[in-house]
């Protein structure tokens, strides 16, 4: 088997990272002093991944959250005829699995490395000692669940009610971070995955987002080149939406 290769501009496999510093970079841990950040470091464990590698199976059991500093993570599940769908796409500085640590349940997803990728997974221990000491970090913790209880809440409204060309629409503005109060001004974007997985993020079939790909293209709306997609006019393709 050949050895493991990792980006050269992210840590070195072999070199000792600062687990406190990376901490801090993640919102629920920004306001902790070096005290309360060390404590969480001393339960927090290092895991590298390769693209195609399983983090955790569905069903396997939680025993803290993950925090991704570089990479990207899929979480999805198959359905009994094969077909995969993903839940959501993990980018850097993204954390998730916080609320399963609190439900005594096995993961309903399976995660899944679509790059090389680097996570901290921290401990449940330090997180509920922390919860204890800290109210103002019960607080945050709560608002991150909030936020991706409520963006699961909007995918389903989205799968329900709009289009599958409303839906990627949807999520071409949401990449560009695109305002009501937009000019109009062409934007370029990099799609976070592949095509296929935004498809499957989207509940479409690839050949459905290739379609509206297509479609967009030639009203003028988008340019694609490969995973480089501009946003030609903004306010018209937010019109179109």
């Amino acid at each position: 088997m050949p050895p493991r290769r990792f980006p050269p501009s992210s840590v070195a496999a072999e070199s000792k990272i600062d687990i406190p510093g990376l901490l801090s970079r993640l919102p629920l841990f920004s306001a902790l002093g070096e005290a309360e950040l060390a404590q969480i470091a001393a339960d927090t464990a290092e895991r590298r991944l390769m693209r195609a590698e399983m983090l955790f199976q569905r069903g396997d059991a939680p025993k803290g959250f993950y925090y991704l500093v570089w990479g990207q993570i899929k979480l999805a599940f198959s359905s009994p005829q094969g077909n995969e769908k993903i839940v959501e796409l993990v980018g850097p500085l993204q954390s998730f699995g916080e609320a399963l640590m609190f439900m005594n349940r096995p993961y309903p997803v399976f995660a899944e490395a679509l790059a090389d990728s680097m996570l901290l997974h921290v401990g449940e221990r330090a997180v509920l000692h922390q919860l204890r000491q800290d109210p103002d970090f019960s607080c945050k913790l709560l608002a991150g669940m909030s936020i991706r209880l409520h963006s699961m809440v909007r995918d389903v409204e989205s799968y329900s009610l709009r289009s599958s060309t409303q839906r990627v629409i949807g999520f071409l503005l949401q990449q560009a971070h695109v305002t009501p109060c937009s000019d109009g001004t062409p934007q370029t974007i990099e799609l976070p995955a592949s095509k296929q997985a935004i498809a499957s993020r989207l509940n479409l079939t690839p050949e459905t987002l290739s379609r509206i790909f297509h479609q967009l293209s030639t009203s003028g709306l988008i340019s694609v080149q490969g995973r480089s997609i501009t946003l030609i006019d903004t306010v018209k393709l937010a019109v179109h939406d």
